[in-house]
């Protein structure tokens, strides 16, 4: 039992370690690449995991906390704006006052004057999700073909790519069984800005092919692997993944390696209703 919590025991400690560095530098800049950095996170993963057991992106975190700290010395000091701006990490009293009002409704002077205001929001909603795993395997490397998009992950146009790479399949006659529809995500929609996350859209392949136009060739690849089966909508997915970081990885003891995760999609969101969704996970671990 020991052995299956030290991972846990590992992540909270590197999350406790954020939390008091960013509790103890609020009146500072701070920088997320200096806190994955001090958090020995993977870099491949520090933002998955840390909000993951955060709740929330870092950075949301990081103003939250500022906000909160803010609402505090509002209610509780007779320090003016000016001085909690500064203590909170806010060059000036204005963009405090503009971050308060956009977080909470209301203006710092206002919340100080208005004692039965009340700030905090409801719980969110806890959703019942159906995921199997972890079954920890060796992937081979793997040959596909592929289509590179870019932009918001829920706009890109996967039926679409996939059927022009069945259609590549059919012309150059490289269809043989077992073909597998695939996309690697190369960035978090909580760092990188919509319009420049990376897609890959896969169909792997076992025969030889040459890159042509739209449609290139690659290897992905091989290694250890976590794979957890996903039963339900793809709207829920960041969730599923908040959960495989936050419990599902640690309390496997299962420790992360540096490449990139990976879905494949074993049903057609065309021909299945949301909830029999199935989506394999595959998470690099060592």
């Amino acid at each position: 039992m020991q052995q299956r919590t030290s991972t846990t025991e590992e992540y909270q400690r590197q999350i406790n370690i954020i939390k008091d560095y960013i509790n103890n530098n609020l009146d500072k800049p701070i920088d997320l690449s200096e806190l994955a950095e001090i958090s020995h996170f993977s870099p491949w993963h520090f933002h998955r995991i840390t909000r993951a057991l955060l709740g929330e992106p870092i950075g949301s975190y990081v103003v939250r906390i500022r906000l909160e700290t803010a609402a505090k010395l509002l209610r509780y000091t007779d320090m003016s704006v000016s001085e909690i701006a500064c203590r909170v990490g806010y060059d000036v009293p204005t963009s405090l006052s503009k971050a308060f009002r956009q977080q909470y409704g209301i203006s710092p002077i206002d919340y100080r004057t208005n004692r039965e205001y009340t700030i905090m929001k409801t719980e969110k909603k806890i959703l019942q999700l159906s995921i199997k795993g972890p079954k920890v395997m060796d992937i081979p490397v793997t040959k596909a073909l592929y289509i590179s998009l870019t932009g918001r992950y829920g706009s890109l146009d996967f039926s679409g790519s996939w059927q022009r790479l069945w259609q590549f399949v059919k012309e150059k006659k490289l269809f043989s069984a077992g073909m597998e529809h695939i996309a690697i995500y190369h960035d978090d929609p909580k760092v990188t800005e919509s319009e420049k996350l990376r897609t890959d859209i896969c169909l792997t392949i076992k025969k030889e092919a040459r890159p042509q136009g739209e449609i290139g060739v690659k290897e992905i690849k091989g290694g250890k692997f976590a794979m957890f089966l996903y039963k339900g909508s793809y709207d829920h997915l960041d969730e599923v993944y908040n959960t495989i970081y936050s419990k599902l990885l640690p309390d496997n003891n299962l420790r992360l390696r540096d490449y990139h995760c990976f879905e494949k999609y074993l049903n057609h969101p065309g021909k299945t209703v949301p909830e029999k969704l199935k989506t394999e996970i595959y998470i690099p671990v060592e």
